[in-house]
């Protein structure tokens, strides 16, 4: 792991530390696998171990060991403040802010444990102790990956950190399909399966369990609330909380549908704009070159990678919906000459 703080986290692991492994709100597959992986291993290598998510995580990763363990701050709040207060090593995993952790944020950033950093996402913030940010990988999982091989255990990956680790590369890549050209990637993925994982169960427990519900909802936003402006090369959908509720929307069921979107050919920018909590939560994706992390900073007060990121508008859904479509001209030579 080439990253000037890893020696030292490696000798403040090196004795034994009461850890909470913290992750983003909304966590998605990279942040629960990270999360897990982690967890096993600290664990194994004799270290008391939590694990918080600020709210709950989608039912499709459920399955994945240990995560009846998992701590949900907006409904185990007395216990979560509790591992806060007792934890001597806090981590940030796959989210490089603690702003990220929403009603958690100020409990850990006031904490007295030592924070560290170990996330793949760009432009990492500077309120902590350790950093191990490495943004040209993957995901978070492949960058525990090398954290656990750095620290001399290779050995210790074991079925069940290997099913997590791989749970987080094939969800943070589209199973392979962006973020996804690195070598190193795929010679990760060859060692989880070396390991004895099996990828068309893991793949068949994450993307094959849809409720009737959720595969209605995903009709409905293509046949009724995809919208294409092919000037500007761009395609959303756009989800109000009446929509979500008609198709008794759980956590995790608009995972995956701004893919759609940006399947279309001739299509460079694609945006889902959902209404949940009396908030808009929007998931951005671009090809090759166009940076919706950028666009998700600039304007959106977002961020994450490349080519998916997100953000959180307190704005209307319309009010939300006008200010992207305003941003789209300024935007045009960008989006025709994607490459």
């Amino acid at each position: 792991m080439e990253n000037t703080d890893f020696p030292k986290v490696k000798e403040l692991l090196a004795s034994q530390q009461n850890i909470l492994l913290t992750t983003h709100t909304n966590p998605d597959g990279d942040a629960i696998g990270s999360s897990l992986a982690l967890y096993r291993y600290l664990t194994m290598k004799g270290h008391s171990v939590a694990v918080m998510v600020p709210d709950p995580f989608p039912s499709f990763l459920a399955w994945l060991a240990n995560t009846e363990k998992i701590l949900v701050f907006t409904r185990q709040k007395e216990q979560t403040l509790r591992a806060i207060s007792d934890a001597t090593v806090i981590f940030s995993l796959d989210y490089n802010d603690l702003s990220r952790l929403q009603d958690a944020f100020i409990p850990v950033k006031e904490a007295s444990a030592t924070k560290i950093l170990l996330d793949h996402h760009l432009y990492p913030a500077n309120h902590y102790d350790l950093a191990m940010s490495v943004t040209n990988t993957s995901s978070t999982a492949e960058l525990i990956f090398d954290f656990i091989r750095a620290m001399g255990d290779e050995k210790l990956i074991d079925t069940e950190i290997a099913e997590a680790l791989y749970t987080g590369i094939i969800t943070d890549t589209g199973s392979f399909s962006y973020s996804c050209n690195h070598v190193e990637t795929y010679e990760v993925t060859a060692a989880l399966f070396r390991c004895g994982i099996d990828g068309a169960r893991i793949h068949r427990l994450i993307y094959d369990t849809y409720s009737e519900h959720r595969l209605r909802l995903l009709g409905f936003s293509l046949s009724d609330k995809l919208v294409v402006i092919p000037e500007f090369h761009t395609a959303y959908i756009y989800l109000s909380a009446e929509d979500l509720d008609r198709f008794k929307y759980q956590i995790g069921d608009t995972e995956g549908v701004v893919n759609y979107a940006l399947s279309i050919e001739g299509i460079n920018l694609a945006a889902l704009f959902s209404e949940r909590d009396n908030t808009i939560r929007i998931s951005f994706r671009s090809k090759g070159n166009f940076s919706v992390e950028r666009l998700a900073r600039d304007h959106f007060d977002g961020g994450g990678h490349v080519n998916a990121s997100g953000a959180t508008s307190y704005l209307t859904m319309e009010e939300t919906v006008k200010k992207f479509q305003q941003l789209l001209p300024s935007y045009r030579d960008a989006l025709s000459g994607v490459r």
